[in-house]
């Protein structure tokens, strides 16, 4: 099954009927992918996640209060990552790699701090640490303003022509899937996940990096004006075990800019 065809699925758990999607083989060590601000099911680059299942058991969901799913969005990365934490156990999936975009990787990082015993290992992909340099609002607002054929050609790529050719060949397969594609976000998602994200970046406090002892790879854009790469080097200079890529011309969704390479990177590391 592929991203752009793959059924929808739900579980209850925690009072919530989580969306999710499963690829890839039945044997392995489950990759779970926590979604970018505002973002669904079908925000996720065919050519990641499926590239990702070919070798593991890939699941996309989403999360409280977004899309498919029921509930109420929180307005804190906390929560998040509770009602996250709620939705692995609850499919048993037993320890899982996280990879976590954006707010995701901040989802992320709080789960993998918790020491539980759920996260064997995490990629973090053009995220901000507790603390860390945001210009959400003022990103977002730009973006729009230009009135490109897709928001997220400014949003996701630099400017650059090679950037911008890459950014319309993702938002074609990021549009490819025909049949029971998710809705859109609307302000009851994009209020409380801005709030959070906003909440998360005005306290400094490095103690939930200090607190990750699992292996990390952490991935950026050179260019990214959403959550500048300073972000990635800070988090990889505070980690005990993290590695840290920065990807050329490239803005906030390099991971997309590069698709393959993403991919293979994240093969060896998580087989590592």
């Amino acid at each position: 099954m592929s991203l752009e065809t793959a059924r929808t699925e739900f579980i209850e758990a925690g009072g919530i009927r989580f969306a999710f999607r499963r690829l890839g083989p039945a044997k392995g060590v489950p990759l779970v992918l926590l979604q970018h601000f505002t973002g669904n099911m079908d925000s996720w680059d065919p050519a990641v996640a499926n590239g990702l299942a070919e070798t593991r058991p890939v699941t996309v969901f989403n999360n409280a209060g977004v899309s498919t799913s029921s509930g109420m969005t929180p307005d804190n990365i906390e929560q998040m990552a509770a009602d996250a934490e709620i939705f692995i156990r609850a499919l048993d999936l037993g320890e899982v790699d996280l990879l976590g975009f954006s707010l995701g990787g901040m989802i992320a990082q709080v789960l993998a701090a918790r020491g539980t015993g759920l996260v064997r290992r995490l990629i973090v992909a053009g995220a901000a640490p507790r603390g860390g340099e945001e210009h959400l609002q003022a990103v977002v607002s730009n973006a729009f303003a230009r009135g490109a054929a897709d928001v997220r050609l400014p949003l996701f790529f630099t400017a650059s022509e090679a950037s911008q050719s890459a950014g319309k060949a993702f938002v074609a397969r990021a549009t490819a899937r025909s049949q029971g594609r998710d809705p859109e976000s609307g302000d009851d998602v994009s209020g409380p996940q801005a709030k959070a994200i906003i909440d998360w970046c005005a306290r400094k406090d490095d103690s939930t990096l200090r607190a990750i002892l699992q292996p990390t790879l952490i991935v950026h854009g050179s260019d990214d004006t959403m959550f500048p790469s300073i972000n990635a080097y800070n988090m990889f200079k505070a980690m005990k075990d993290a590695q840290l890529i920065l990807y050329p011309d490239s803005g906030h969704g390099a991971l997309f800019q590069y698709p393959e390479l993403f991919v293979a990177h994240c093969r060896t590391f998580l087989d590592g």
